[in-house]
């Protein structure tokens, strides 16, 4: 279960580097791929779920880092709620 991080650029251009504990998210997103803000959120919530219960399934206990990482994610996300065509782009993924 590879750690995986995924950048992603947000509606106002800024880029942030985000945290999976699995490179399940790479299932989920597409480098180079832009998505409706509501979009990327649905897949986020999706993808990082999925990654902490892949630890839950491993180890017993879900990722918190892939739940704070999802918080965060979240909290920049209500920034951009009220641009009816806000989008963010999948910039690619590292390990």
């Amino acid at each position: 279960m590879p750690v995986t991080h995924f950048r992603v650029r947000w509606p106002d251009q800024t880029e942030v580097t985000c945290y999976s504990p699995s490179s399940v998210v790479s299932e989920f997103f597409v480098a180079g791929q832009d998505y409706a803000l509501e979009d990327f959120m649905r897949l986020a919530r999706q993808a990082l779920t999925s990654a902490s219960e892949r630890v839950r399934a491993k180890y017993g206990y879900a990722c918190s880092s892939a739940m704070d990482q999802l918080e965060q994610i979240e909290t920049t996300a209500a920034r951009f709620c009220a641009q009816p065509h806000a989008t963010v782009r999948v910039l690619g993924f590292g390990r």
